[in-house]
């Protein structure tokens, strides 16, 4: 499917490549509609896994409108974005993991602005595993980021040097779940395996089926999602959470959230995610795969890929920063004490924590002109403030 035939996506959005460090990154972009004389200030839209810069389609656009010039890539790994290492798109298990590292994907964020002909961005905004990058962005360069807002995953800050305590013991964790009655396991270390890409491309009902009952199960559409602050991180407590987060131990994802899927009448009625606009996430996936994707996981949940970012031990984001997720998200809460961590001690300057009532974890398409909402008044608040 060409990009001018992509549905859903408002004129005004254009869609290029830039050259950014080893990569031929693909870039979603709207220039400011009205910024006066003066040169706009830019905003940078990271997404998540299993997304691509086309998840900001509802956003860009109201963004720009708003005075703001926007971008939204595709990040390493992901979409219509190719390295030297994967000149096709198709990142391999067994590829070089260097390139995954934290700090090379902020560089790659950090060299997207300074190739848009900007020194500093006004804010980066980043959700789900996007959230992560927004969050070190801000960090490691408050310089040139001069606002964050972190989206349905909680930031806790920088692990700490070795011999430190681990924030999360995840082979501890992983242990404990399997353990359980019945055993069960951590989505992150699932993605973390070799099988993870394949059980998902060729899931025994199609990817469209399989991305069809994804989306939905972690939605507000799912009934269900009823999330709550979970009372410790032990795999007792941490049992409670639905099968997308915490897995029967020998289910693959698909087989994880098969039988949680919409209805014909459901589907049919999903405005946030028509058939159309589906089907673009279906065509990427299906030329690319998610091992591009899957790589972030493995970098967080193995001490030998995540090293780089005990570099920042002990340092807190110092820019206004805000969070935002949907009030029927459970990632708010997958691990015990995160939004707590992130609001007392991860960010200095957390302005506001925001919870969009009717959206689940794929907040800014279910509930995009009251995600546009909140993050003007944010920017706007920040503005004022400096």
């Amino acid at each position: 499917m060409s990009f001018a035939k992509w549905p859903g996506l408002p004129s005004g959005i254009e869609s290029r490549t830039l050259t950014i460090n080893d990569l031929e990154m693909h870039i979603l972009e709207a220039p400011a509609v009205s910024s006066g004389s003066l040169k706009p200030q830019l905003v940078v839209l990271l997404h998540g896994f299993p997304e691509l810069a086309y998840s900001w389609r509802k956003v860009i656009r109201p963004l720009a409108e708003a005075g703001y010039h926007v971008v939204a890539p595709d990040q390493r790994g992901y979409g219509r974005t190719k390295s030297a290492q994967t000149p096709d798109s198709t990142v391999k298990y067994e590829d070089d993991m260097t390139p995954f590292r934290m700090t090379n994907l902020v560089k790659d964020i950090l060299a997207l602005v300074f190739t848009l002909g900007y020194e500093s961005a006004a804010a980066v905004v980043g959700h789900d595993f996007g959230s992560a990058v927004a969050a070190y962005c801000a960090l490691i360069r408050p310089d040139v980021f001069r606002a964050v807002v972190l989206m349905s995953s909680p930031f806790t800050g920088p692990p700490k040097v070795a011999g430190g305590a681990a924030q999360l013991d995840l082979r501890a964790l992983v242990r404990d779940l399997a353990a359980l009655n019945p055993p069960r396991k951590h989505y992150v270390a699932y993605y973390s395996i070799p099988e993870a890409n394949a059980d998902m491309t060729g899931a025994p009902r199609g990817l469209r089926a399989f991305l069809r009952e994804y989306y939905h199960v972690k939605s507000a559409d799912w009934v269900p999602n009823a999330p709550g602050a979970l009372a410790a991180p032990t795999a007792g407590a941490m049992a409670a959470l639905p099968h997308y987060y915490v897995m029967p131990l020998h289910a693959t994802m698909p087989e994880a959230v098969h039988g949680f899927g919409p209805s014909e009448e459901e589907i049919a009625r999903n405005a946030w995610l028509t058939e159309e606009e589906l089907g673009v996430y279906v065509a990427e996936y299906t030329r690319t795969g998610f091992q591009g994707g899957l790589n972030s996981y493995r970098t967080g949940s193995s001490p030998a890929w995540s090293a780089d970012r005990e570099l920042f031990s002990g340092m807190q984001i110092e820019v206004p920063a805000m969070f935002m997720a949907g009030k029927q998200d459970w990632g708010t809460y997958q691990f015990p004490g995160a939004a707590d961590a992130m609001r007392s001690r991860a960010c200095r300057k957390m302005e506001d924590f925001v919870l969009v009532d009717g959206a689940g974890h794929w907040v800014q398409q279910e509930k995009s002109e009251e995600v546009v909402k909140q993050l003007l008044m944010f920017f706007s608040k920040c503005a004022r403030g400096r």
